[in-house]
């Protein structure tokens, strides 16, 4: 076995994952650097890859890394239009490897620039998961839709609350306009919570995975979409889970944001009149997101690269999400 990556002991997941037919003998590993959030490792025997998520190593914030709900909608979509990895055991026993933690299929791709196409292609998969009926797919139970965005308000104000290290002009001011004129949710559906290219696997233009559904839910399905036309006008930022920075929409004036969310609103049937309120929601979420990332930096409890400039991004995006609402 090769050197412990930070957060794995290979030693007892080997003895685990053998016991449990995944693997045999020896493990090396390496971190999949990157995301901001929960840690992700590329884990090989002399026959198989697998890849190990588990929360990260420290200011682990409530519901927040919660490595069974992540499991559990993946092994429920496996069988739908949304493509996603195979799931192959849950360890709930912190005593393994200091927390708990799930092992999936290793699946091939990467994140290439933001074409038309992709992004296209991203759209018509979050469409897709959104017309998923909850109950069909044993996720009846995953969440609660009713009074869901004020609960979302309400939840960033919260985690910014866990977070607060510094003053942030504005963010409180933010919080209120949302507060104050949240709209009423279509139908519920299915949410990822941090759809964007970075939490995607790509290959031969083609999206073949989606990944990190730490954040997802039962909810209003605006959500992501106003999350992933956000992440266009941000290209420094990280999200919670991400593998990737946030990514550019494309520069073709054929699929600009507007184009975008028409084509959401034809491939889904959903009302979208009220979208602004929704990337106001987003630029908040984000901002909280980005607030604790520089927190757990500031105290020394991150693994990777790119954490010093995140903190950077807080401020222009509550001043986005103060022109929206």
């Amino acid at each position: 076995m090769n050197a412990d990556p930070p957060g794995l002991d290979l030693a007892r997941l080997s003895h685990h994952l053998e016991r449990e037919g995944l693997t045999r003998g020896p493990l090396r590993a390496d971190v999949i650097h990157g995301g901001k959030s929960n840690l992700t490792y590329v884990v090989r025997d002399a026959e198989r890859t697998l890849v190990v998520r588990r929360p990260p190593l420290g200011h682990v914030l409530a519901t927040a890394h919660d490595m069974g709900r992540e499991h559990r909608v993946m092994t429920a979509l496996r069988d739908t239009g949304v493509p996603v990895p195979a799931t192959y055991h849950l360890c709930q026993d912190p005593d393994v490897v200091g927390a708990p933690f799930y092992v999936m299929e290793y699946v091939e791709g990467g994140h290439p620039p933001l074409t038309p196409e992709i992004a296209r292609d991203l759209v018509s998969v979050l469409a897709t998961l959104h017309s998923i009926d909850p109950d069909q797919v044993g996720l009846g139970d995953f969440g609660r839709p009713d009074g869901f965005l004020e609960r979302q308000v309400g939840r960033w104000k919260r985690q910014l609350d866990a977070s607060r290290s510094r003053e942030v002009p504005g963010i409180d001011d933010l919080y209120a306009r949302l507060a104050r004129d949240v709209p009423r949710s279509g139908s519920p559906a299915i949410v990822h919570g941090d759809f964007k290219l970075g939490n995607t696997l790509i290959a031969d233009g083609r999206v073949r995975a989606v990944l990190d559904w730490e954040m997802s839910t039962l909810g209003d399905p605006l959500t992501d979409l106003a999350l992933f036309l956000l992440y266009g006008e941000f290209a420094e930022l990280d999200g919670p889970g991400g593998a990737a920075s946030a990514d550019p929409l494309p520069t073709d004036p054929l699929l600009a944001a507007p184009e975008l969310a028409a084509h959401y609103a034809d491939a889904s049937g959903r009302d979208i009149s009220r979208l602004g309120w929704y990337v106001g929601l987003a630029c908040f979420k984000l901002a909280v997101i980005a607030e604790g990332i520089h927190f757990r930096y500031t105290k020394g409890l991150t693994v990777g690269e790119g954490f010093a400039e995140v903190g950077d991004q807080v401020a222009p995006l509550v001043a986005r999400g103060l022109m929206e609402v």
